[in-house]
């Protein structure tokens, strides 16, 4: 489709005709009240996206929203498809990605509605993709490289400032760090995994951190998580541990201002990349052309 049409009172246009500079993945809450929505369907070689990209202008910058779940919510985190994700959000000129999510808190002091940006990610998934350099030919006959990428700093320092900054403006100081450790799910985790976790020193649990930051960086993308702690995880406290409506609960209370955060995070990003995220590719034969 070449021509932008109109449906649902905003337009759906081919991916070619859109762009956008900062890409967030998050949820319909994020997007569903700007005017002027440009609904772009783009498709990838790694399959379709959870869904059509949103795209709207805030603060001065063009954003490309995609919801992670879909936008009925009908992904589990387990089958997402991160690759084609973070491919269409590239492809449509997306260099910056800030990607909110739920997690549990795994100390006590980070109860529900604490804020933390981490700088730090253990990946305890089981079935994901998480690369695009496997060496499977694309459709267009290109057959990615061996890459090793290096990922010994998961998120985008200039990211990171950005958020951290944002919220202490709206008043909301948040934790300036930490771990982020990202499991299978979809179900939550048992007491003693908890305990595991929280014994480690890591920071905060969740389900969909990885892939999106290694393929972010795969892509030469900027990357950063921005976490909302919606509960305290099963061996972090007594009681019966953590439900799916607690989570839905403290996350609806809290949805406001995390989009205000995450706004005010847009204005803050640089519009010209300095951080290392830009040459995460350098000297490196990848074997397929990136869009």
């Amino acid at each position: 489709m070449s021509e932008q049409a109109e449906t649902a009172g905003h337009c759906v246009a081919h991916s070619t005709t859109a762009r956008a500079e900062i890409g967030v993945i998050g949820g319909s809450g994020f997007y569903s009240f700007l005017r002027d929505v440009t609904e772009v369907r783009v498709d990838t070689p790694y399959g379709e996206p959870s869904d059509s990209v949103f795209l709207g202008d805030l603060d001065g910058r063009r954003v490309a929203f995609l919801p992670r779940h879909g936008r009925n919510h009908h992904l589990p985190p387990h089958r997402i498809n991160y690759r084609a994700n973070l491919w269409a959000l590239r492809s449509l000129g997306v260099r910056q990605v800030l990607a909110p999510c739920a997690v549990g808190g795994l100390r006590e002091k980070y109860g529900p509605g604490t804020l933390v940006v981490p700088d730090q990610q253990v990946d305890r998934t089981k079935s994901r993709v998480q690369t695009f350099y496997d060496g499977e030919p694309l459709p267009d006959g290109s057959r990615p490289g061996v890459v090793h990428v290096g990922f010994a700093d998961p998120y985008c320092p200039s990211g990171r400032e950005a958020a951290v900054t944002a919220a202490r403006g709206r008043g909301w100081e948040p934790v300036d760090g930490g771990t982020l450790v990202v499991i299978e799910g979809p179900r939550f985790s048992t007491r003693a995994e908890s305990l595991w976790h929280a014994s480690q020193g890591w920071s905060v649990v969740g389900m969909t951190g990885h892939p999106e930051a290694v393929l972010a960086r795969e892509l030469a993308l900027c990357y950063t998580a921005i976490a909302l702690v919606t509960d305290l995880d099963a061996g972090a406290e007594t009681g019966d541990g953590v439900s799916h409506a607690e989570v839905l609960s403290v996350f609806r209370e809290n949805v406001g201002r995390l989009r205000e955060v995450l706004f005010d995070a847009v204005g803050r990003l640089p519009k010209e990349r300095l951080c290392p995220c830009r040459n995460a590719l350098d000297g490196l034969e990848l074997g397929i052309r990136l869009p």
